[in-house]
This record gives C-alpha cells, structure tokens and sequence, in this order.
C-alpha cells in the first residue's frame, strides 16, 4: 500500500534545504603584508603575481574559491598608501572600487611588523564599511606565539573587528579556517560564477603580469617600479600562443638596466616567463619582448589608465 499524497507531499516539504552561501569578500592591506599570496592559497592556483617588493599589485584582482556549499569572491587590492603619483592614485581609486558591493572585509596586517601607521591607514579605510569586517595577522610563521595576544588586543582596541585570525598565507596555517569564518558570515545565494573559474582576468592580462613579475624579481634599483607591461598581441592556436608586449620604463639608463649586456637580462626574463605561463596555460608559448622609454609614464594619466585590464578590454572591443 502506498503512501497518501497528503503524506508524500509533507515528507518532501519537511527534508530540509541545503543551503549555499556566496558573497565577495575585498582584502585590504599596506603593501606587502601577503595579500596576493594570501589569495592564490585559498584559490590554489596563482592569479595575482607575488614579489618581495612592495607596491606589486597595481590592479583590483578576483580570485574565486568554489565549495561543494559555497563561493568565496576574494577581491585582491593594491596596497593602501599614500599617492605622490598619477599611478599611485589610479592604485588608491581600485582600492575605492573594490569597496563597492562588497559583503565581507578582510583587513591583513604583518604579525611580524606590528601594528604599525600603514596598518591604521587601513583600518581608517574600515570605518566606512558597514558589514563585518575580519583582521588576519599574517606571517605567523615569522613570529613567536606569546607575541600574538598582545599584538591582537591592541588590535581589538583600534576596531570592532568580527574575527581576529591569526594565519601564515606562505606556510597555509590558518588559511582553512578563515575560509570556514568567512563563509560562515556569507549570505546565503546562488554563485556568481562557474564553478570552474577561478578568476575574472582574461589570460591576457595575467600573462602581462607574469612578464612583470619576472623584471621586478630580475631587476634592482628604481627600474622595478618604473615599468609598465602592454601586451601588444594575442594570438591564440590549437598548440600555440603567441604573446608579444611591450616594456616601458622611464629612462634610457632604465632601459639598459632592463635589457643588460648582450641582452642577457631581457633573454632570462622572458624565458622564466615564458616557462611559467606555459605551465598555467598548458600550451607551448611563443613570446617576444620589446623595451622602450617612456619618460615619466607614471605621472601620464592615459598611460596609466592604460594599465586597467578592462579598459583595455573596451579598447580591443572597439577595433573589432
């Protein structure tokens, strides 16, 4: 004998709903405190390029974790600073940007430094956000255990912060954990992505940033900071992709820097590059490099605006 409709009908009513959570969560920080590392752990693939130099993040970067129940938008920023340049300034606005539409914030700071006047420039750019905020004490690795307590109710003393999670972004402590916190205080959505992307830059955007994270990493001095990457071309096939960019730095010295005796500097640089984003991409990489001088290119707002992956998105569009 089966069951009346009347019973089937509240059987299947009362199972009860799984729910998925999804939300975009902006990490702010100084520079260098460990956000891009921060945020290509959790994904578990590189999407933002990480140097020991300060200042390496110039755009606004989406990294999203996908979960059976959840999906986490990280939003890495540029570091929060003071602007003395047209670059700076347009870092600082991406910042601003990030800010909008966000459900969660995650301040980072470096355990290993304290609380220092950078870290409370940040937590200035909190008071305006009116949904709960986290602060990760990164680089845990580097600091005795005792240290943390003092340094996190100093901290608590400066903000009302909704957790307080002490993590290591390069060892992994720590890392599950704050995916759990932040998912729990998630509102409960659909995705806003599929389930297999992992970022919103298009590859030829990141293999801009893989050729300028191999000159920061190659090269000394003021020439990190001075140069700008174009990819020029883009040309996709079945085994191959041919890339071709153009380097632009300030000055000639600069350029020689860049380019090194016999061209050897320039050669290393694009081979590292050249063999990581063959790795990322999974195809074979053709990839030509050209250095040219750009006197002042940081002070010359279309120049820099230049450097908005989605302008120059809209750009390519209008040629097509």
């Amino acid at each position: 004998m089966g069951w009346p409709l009347a019973v089937v009908i509240c059987l299947v009513m009362a199972r009860p709903k799984t729910s998925f959570r999804s939300g975009f969560v902006a990490v702010l920080g100084r520079p260098n405190v460990g956000k891009s590392t921060f945020v290509n752990r959790l994904v578990g693939q590189k999407v933002a390029i990480v140097t020991p130099r300060p200042q390496t993040t110039r755009n606004r970067i989406l990294g999203i974790i996908n979960r059976p129940q959840a999906q986490v938008v990280l939003i890495d920023t540029p570091g929060i600073h003071r602007a003395t340049t047209v670059l700076e300034r347009q870092m600082v606005a991406e910042v601003t940007q990030a800010l909008d539409g966000i459900d969660l914030m995650a301040v980072m700071i470096d355990a290993s430094s304290g609380l220092t006047a950078g870290d409370r420039l940040t937590f200035e750019r909190t008071r305006h956000f009116d949904g709960p905020v986290f602060l990760l004490l990164n680089k845990i690795d580097r600091v005795a255990k005792p240290t943390l307590l003092p340094l996190m109710e100093t901290c608590s003393k400066e903000f009302s912060f909704a957790e307080i999670i002490p993590v290591s972004a390069l060892t992994g402590d720590g890392i599950e954990l704050t995916l759990a916190r932040l998912i729990g205080y998630l509102p409960e959505g659909e995705p806003y992505f599929p389930k297999d992307q992992i970022t919103d830059q298009p590859e030829r955007f990141l293999a801009g940033e893989i050729i300028r994270e191999k000159i920061m990493t190659n090269t000394h001095q003021e020439v990190p900071h001075a140069i700008a990457v174009r990819v020029e071309s883009f040309e996709e096939g079945e085994k191959l992709i041919r890339i071709r960019a153009n380097i632009a730095v300030e000055r000639e010295g600069q350029k020689g820097i860049l380019i090194g005796r016999g061209g050897e500097k320039l050669k290393a640089i694009g081979t590292e590059a050249r063999r990581e984003l063959e790795e990322i991409l999974g195809v074979k990489i053709f990839l030509e490099l050209r250095v040219k001088v750009e006197r002042d290119w940081r002070q010359d707002q279309r120049a820099v605006q230049q450097l908005d992956w989605r302008r120059q998105l809209e750009r390519l569009g209008t040629r097509e």
